[in-house]
């Protein structure tokens, strides 16, 4: 995976899928976090970011998808558990296959994934106001109308 150290910060690469039906929008985040994001995770060497998604969607979800167009490229600046991170976050539209038993799951529900416990829920979209969703340019995408690529740098 693209997750590196340099300088006392840690710098990732993360590809993240912006899944949605009727109405409704995944999210996850870790059991021990007070914030959501979208499913995703980092890119390894050698593998483009819509691979990335569909590759992270199959491990995590055990789920088939189809990576769309490039939402959002996110350049976040922020602290993590105490350390400084720098992060370059490539969103991207994704769609379930037609069989896909995703949307009949209870939600929420928890998923064990290499050591960690990740909570993924369905929200609708006047939900989402309420919530803490990271990286704010990711939740602006999410409550808007307009689906163009868009490129955001935020600064904790």
């Amino acid at each position: 995976m693209i997750s590196v150290d340099i300088a006392g910060t840690r710098f990732n690469l993360r590809a993240a899928a912006i899944i949605e039906h009727r109405g409704k929008v995944l999210l996850h985040r870790a059991l021990s976090d007070d914030f959501w994001t979208l499913p995703g995770g980092r890119v390894e060497p050698g593998e483009h970011a819509a691979a990335t998604v569909e590759r992270e969607m199959r491990e995590e979800l055990d789920e088939q998808v189809a990576c769309g167009p490039l939402l959002l490229l996110a350049e976040n600046f922020f602290s993590y558990r105490g350390k400084p991170n720098h992060e370059i976050g490539l969103y991207f539209e994704t769609r379930l296959a037609a069989n896909s038993k995703l949307p009949l799951r209870a939600s929420p529900f928890v998923v064990h994934d290499a050591g960690a416990r990740l909570e993924f829920a369905w929200f609708r979209r006047d939900e989402l106001p309420l919530l803490n969703v990271l990286p704010l340019a990711a939740k602006d995408l999410l409550l808007s109308e307009q689906r163009d690529l868009r490129h955001h740098v935020t600064r904790e």
